[in-house]
């Protein structure tokens, strides 16, 4: 997801840059399971595992020679050695990688920098990973995002802590961690304290809207779920819908679902789904959510034929004034920029909650990294990948991004001096109410197949298409919870 819109955008001491056991414990036939399931491995089934654990290809000897670290060039990168750099071509567009790319270029003059964008990451990059010879940086992001607690447990990522550990690009005085933002790191962290993954965009996710929309109908954003009955019922009479969403990938319902459960259950709830407890999500908040949107069905606040939509369709509808709301992240701004009409005077809220008996106040809502970028373990120019994302990560680059995706960055700041566009300018308003009360579920990055296929497709899905009552889609999510829970050739996570 990252993440993410995953269809289209569709979302870490030393110079240790891999290791020689498995970091985390994945089992072999847990990385079987998953590889397949998310299309990572192909016929003959062992394809990819099989090269993964072997060395062939891409050894030490095929690694670029370090070059001479200086107070410019801190990660020793070797100035006359290729980086290549392959990009997810998704809502974030390519622009703002090719402008730090350029960067690296004027840095590196006599280095060659391979630069390329895909939306078809596994299938591009798995042959590669198989033959040992993978690119030094990757935006591994979209549907064909690949899994990246298989590559870390079969040692195919670089540990990033060369990097966070460099003086950042505009102080020297600072490391690049001490220029993020707050989670970035831990988010990162599949298991103890190694960093895989470099999330470079902060997404704000929530319940997106056009004000004009709301004025015209006299009426506010709603804070208690009979305030949004209320106001979905005021639309339907004018012929609008109140809601639409991602019908064919409804993983998006919960981004504004997982942040309502815990406003109203409180943090410790989405933990304990989160570290697939048992009978978590037989909680009273996440009953009365399910049942809360399932309302939305009931009383026919749903945009007809929202279950077949995409999430370009579902955008393109809401853009158009056929429904009031959607649940969806901040890349939504970019990615329907050409849809969205120039008043529509784009904003996002913290999901509304149920009543005032909620744990926790209105505004709370989901924030975190997206975007993942890692480094291959194997690529032969490690350091050079390390170095563009340090580039990357400099104040003038976030800014950059800031500026063509409206979307902020993992950089803690890049906003001064740039006009926010409507849907960016309401997402940091966004966060600063909410405050402290920003979480993070991490189901989306723990358990991939769970969050998207089982939560998501078969019990979400179904539910809002009628097809399930919100009793049948818990018991139905909690018994596939329960089966990830006791696999013990999965890689299980929890909250520290």
């Amino acid at each position: 997801m990252g993440s993410t819109s995953d269809e289209s955008r569709t979302p870490e001491s030393t110079t240790r840059t891999s290791r020689t056991t498995p970091v985390n414990g994945v089992g072999r036939r847990d990385l079987i399971k998953r590889s397949a399931a998310l299309g990572l491995v192909s016929v003959p089934a062992m394809g990819f595992l099989s090269a993964c654990a072997s060395s062939g290809g891409g050894g030490d000897e095929d690694k670029a020679a370090a070059g001479k670290k200086t107070a410019k060039n801190p990660l020793a990168v070797n100035d006359t050695a290729q980086m290549e750099f392959v990009l997810f071509d998704g809502g974030f567009g390519k622009e703002y990688a090719e402008d730090a790319v350029k960067i690296y270029e004027q840095n590196f003059p006599k280095a060659k920098v391979k630069f390329s964008a895909t939306q078809k990451i596994q299938s591009t990059l798995q042959p590669r990973f198989n033959q040992g010879t993978p690119p030094d940086l990757i935006d591994n992001s979209g549907a064909e995002q690949m899994d990246m607690g298989v590559l870390a447990g079969k040692n195919q990522l670089a540990d990033l802590t060369p990097l966070l550990d460099a003086p950042s690009y505009d102080d020297p005085a600072k490391k690049v961690r001490d220029t993020l933002r707050p989670g970035i790191v831990e988010m990162g962290q599949l298991d103890g304290d190694p960093v895989w993954i470099m999330y470079y965009a902060y997404t704000v996710y929530g319940v997106w809207y056009s004000q004009k929309a709301l004025d015209s109908l006299d009426a506010t954003y709603p804070e208690t779920w009979d305030e949004m009955l209320a106001v979905c019922e005021k639309a339907k009479k004018k012929g609008i819908a109140g809601w639409t969403y991602a019908g064919k990938y409804p993983y998006y319902l919960p981004f504004s679902l997982y942040a309502m459960i815990g406003k109203v259950g409180g943090v410790e709830v989405l933990n304990a789904i989160d570290n697939l407890e048992p009978n978590a999500w037989k909680a009273p908040a996440v009953k009365a959510c399910f049942e809360a949107y399932y309302e939305l069905y009931k009383k026919g606040y749903i945009l007809k034929g929202t279950p077949g939509l995409d999430h370009i369709q579902s955008q393109t509808a809401w853009a158009k004034g056929k429904a009031l709301f959607i649940p969806n992240g901040s890349w939504v701004e970019n990615e329907s920029a050409n849809v969205i009409p120039a008043d529509f005077d784009l904003a996002v809220s913290a999901p509304t909650g149920i009543d005032s008996s909620d744990k926790l106040p209105f505004g709370t809502i989901w924030a975190s990294g997206g975007e993942p970028f890692i480094v291959p373990a194997k690529a032969k120019n490690t350091a050079g990948g390390m170095e563009q994302l340090r580039i990357m990560l400099s104040e003038a680059s976030s800014k950059n991004f800031t500026s063509k995706v409206k979307s902020l960055t993992a950089y803690n700041g890049g906003t001064d001096g740039i006009t926010l566009t409507p849907g960016l300018k309401s997402g940091v308003a966004a966060l600063e109410k909410a405050g402290d009360n920003v979480v993070n579920p991490r189901l989306q990055d723990w358990y991939v197949q769970l969050q998207k296929e089982q939560i998501g497709v078969s019990g979400l899905g179904e539910m809002m298409a009628g097809r399930l009552t919100p009793a049948e889609a818990i018991k139905k999510i909690q018994a596939y919870a329960d089966a990830t829970a006791s696999d013990d050739s999965i890689k299980h996570y929890k909250h520290q």
